[in-house]
């Protein structure tokens, strides 16, 4: 997926500078891209190129001028097409599970030790997520069902981290109660 149909999803919204976008995506924990400014400048350009976005200039006196962004008929109708494509399976990328595949190399108090490190960072992510969903953070909220939408997001995300810290405990039960 390409971080196009993210910025459209966003302008969908609400107009948006890039800066604004750069926000959202740093924000965001489903948003992955790092949205450095040459990635979402390139994007930005491109679909303006092929008429998906209009840029409105709007003059500051005290700070130089700004684009602000819109999306465009055409736009939203490309961003209905993705949506509507067939979703790719979900990636899994956890550097923790290389180092687990080669820890034989620990002993049981190392091995620990990295359960540990690593069942405090997923707790704290937890919680960063739980906070966020609170809050709502960039959030649309235009109405109930959008609002509903946004909610089951922040609870999958929720849902992964508490899955994560349950097999955590679990490999730990196996690990040493067991003695394995």
């Amino acid at each position: 997926m390409s971080i196009s149909f993210a910025i459209l999803g966003i302008l969908s919204w609400k107009p948006s500078t890039g800066y604004e976008l750069k926000k959202v995506f740093q924000e965001s924990s489903f948003m992955y891209w790092s949205g450095n400014n040459n990635q979402i400048y390139k994007a930005l350009l491109q679909m303006q190129n092929e008429g998906l976005v209009n840029p409105e200039v709007i003059h500051q006196d005290s700070a130089p001028s700004k684009k602000l962004y819109r999306i465009t008929k055409e736009g939203l109708d490309e961003l209905k097409k993705w949506v509507l494509s067939s979703p790719e399976a979900p990636e899994f990328k956890k550097t923790f599970l290389i180092q687990l595949a080669w820890s034989d190399v620990l002993n049981n108090q190392e091995l620990n030790e990295q359960l540990s490190r690593y069942e405090d960072t997923v707790r704290v992510q937890l919680l960063l997520e739980q906070e966020k969903s609170r809050r709502s953070l960039n959030s649309p909220n235009r109405n109930d069902r959008e609002t509903f939408l946004w909610d089951m997001l922040y609870q999958n995300l929720i849902s992964s981290y508490q899955a994560e810290l349950d097999w955590i405990n679990q490999v730990r039960q196996k690990l040493f109660e067991n003695e394995v």
